[in-house]
């Protein structure tokens, strides 16, 4: 534990900066239970304030939801970026800091400001659409679970055309970022990356695969600690209006020192949404940049155990931080994944937190699941009670229970109305049959039609697989695969591609 503490300034605010921020709309769903109360004071003590402070990405707007609470923004100051602006600026994705009042039984929460910072800005460098990746300035970005805005090319390969991406997402242990929102820009205009300082010398630093030269400006250096010294291992963020491709360069004009975010947060309730990284124990680790502790016996867990723990994983921490600035979590949620997917048309409503599709019930939960508009109808406020029968509605999430044949929604995408039906999941019976004698694939119940010579097949990589004896053998129950056709019934879908996808 002291080695950590003695990393402790500077280092909360990459919280913020290792959690990223960008864009937003939404609601609606099943009713979450409350935590239950919190246990007596940790070692080392802690007062509860009253205050409380969230990240997370908005999941809906009215007010802004942050990891399933919605907080009265009518009072609120927001920035975006530094600067001043006005909730109508952010969108549903965008990783946000909320600082503001909350009563214990998580009612009445009210939000004093409201701050966004993209986690990087810049050209796009490279795509690789087999892992859903991309580069931008150095900084790798999986974008498998982001909500891109209505600028951004339906092809990810475009995006090498695009002048400029802005990304908001949470960061990874190896430095990567989970992309929660991408937006595309027309102007390549002033680019930022935030990170961590690593390999500094007396010109240059190295953010992940970034190369920083902070001398050739020079740029301004601002906040630090000691004045105008970058020490190894900060928390930072860098601008410029130069980067050189050949040598991966940006050459900056400035360089913010972004720690010390909640030193003074003591007794603070907290809520923060990212992944784990610097796992030591199931009691000892780091979300984001964030350290937190929980305490056998008395932490509550929701959607596994204290056993599930480990780097990489996703989850929701809630607690209050201890006069040493460290997190400790009286409750961790386990969150859910994305790996099925569903787009076609809804079949029908239940005028609950439920829909309808491709004969799937399709489950949400209100200040959770991520709504999204894309057909500008209802805009912000959009949520589960305006979706109707015929809506085009993408949706991301899990099946939920295992094998219950319903989706637990994280996201859910209205678009233009449309006829092709995709749906991603696992293969449910055996489907090695003999040539001229394809077998049907099921999916979550839905029975995806194939025929060779008409279907084309694809590896995961998206080339076509011409043989179809080599698809077919591939393969078998519990393969993660992806089809794309026409609705036939409420549970066919005719495939005209079927792609074999990496989970």
């Amino acid at each position: 534990m002291n080695a950590r503490i003695a990393k402790l300034t500077g280092l909360l605010i990459a919280s913020m900066m290792a959690l990223g921020a960008c864009g937003g709309s939404s609601g609606g769903g099943l009713a979450a239970s409350p935590p239950p109360p919190p246990p007596p004071p940790p070692v080392g003590g802690i007062t509860r304030t009253g205050a409380a402070v969230a990240v997370g990405p908005v999941t809906a707007f009215g007010s802004v939801v942050v990891n399933g609470i919605s907080y009265d923004t009518s009072a609120a100051a927001f920035t975006v970026d530094g600067q001043a602006a006005t909730q109508g600026d952010l969108a549903v994705g965008d990783m946000v800091v909320v600082q503001g009042t909350i009563d214990d039984d998580n009612t009445n929460a009210v939000a004093n400001t409201v701050e966004f910072d993209d986690n990087v800005e810049g050209p796009v460098s490279s795509v690789d659409t087999a892992t859903s990746t991309l580069v931008v300035l150095g900084q790798t970005v999986k974008f498998g679970d982001a909500i891109f805005d209505d600028n951004c090319p339906a092809d990810p390969n475009d995006l090498l055309t695009v002048a400029a991406v802005e990304v908001s997402g949470q960061v990874l242990g190896d430095g990567s970022i989970d992309a929660t929102r991408i937006e595309c820009k027309n102007v390549l205009g002033e680019m930022e990356v935030t990170g961590t300082v690593s390999m500094l010398g007396a010109d240059t630093f190295m953010i992940n695969n970034l190369v920083v030269n902070y001398t050739s400006f020079p740029a301004a250096i601002d906040n630090f600690p000691t004045p105008g010294v970058i020490s190894e291992g900060d928390p930072v963020e860098v601008k410029g209006t130069s980067f050189v491709a050949g040598t991966n360069e940006l050459i900056a004009t400035r360089v913010e020192f972004k720690g010390a975010r909640f030193q003074d947060n003591e007794g603070d309730h907290m809520e923060i949404e990212g992944f784990i990284n610097g796992f030591m124990s199931e009691t000892e680790f780091n979300i984001g940049t964030t350290p937190v502790t929980t305490i056998p016996g008395t932490t509550t867990y929701e959607g596994g155990t204290a056993a599930d723990l480990g780097d990489n994983l996703k989850v929701e921490a809630e607690g209050e931080f201890d006069d040493l600035g460290v997190l400790n979590a009286t409750h961790i949620e386990i969150k859910p994944a994305t790996t099925v997917r569903l787009t076609a048309q809804v079949d029908s409503t239940s005028g609950g937190d439920s829909f309808v599709m491709l004969g799937i019930t399709v489950n949400t939960v209100p200040g959770q699941t991520r709504f999204e508009d894309k057909t500008g109808v209802v805009g912000d406020s959009f949520n589960v009670g305006n979706i109707v029968a015929n809506d085009y509605v993408e949706v991301r999430g899990q099946e939920n229970p295992a094998g219950g044949g319903e989706i637990l929604a994280t996201i859910v995408e209205r678009d233009d109305l449309d006829t092709e039906a995709i749906i991603q999941g696992f293969v449910e019976m055996d489907v090695n049959g003999a040539s001229g004698t394809r077998p049907t694939i099921v999916v979550l119940g839905v029975s995806i039609m194939a025929t060779d010579g008409v279907t084309i097949y694809r590896n995961d990589d998206e080339t076509v697989i011409t043989d179809p004896e080599e698809f077919w053998g591939r393969l078998s129950v519990g393969s993660l695969i992806k089809a794309k056709g026409t609705e036939s019934s409420s549970t066919t879908v005719i495939a005209e591609e079927i792609e074999i996808q990496v989970e």
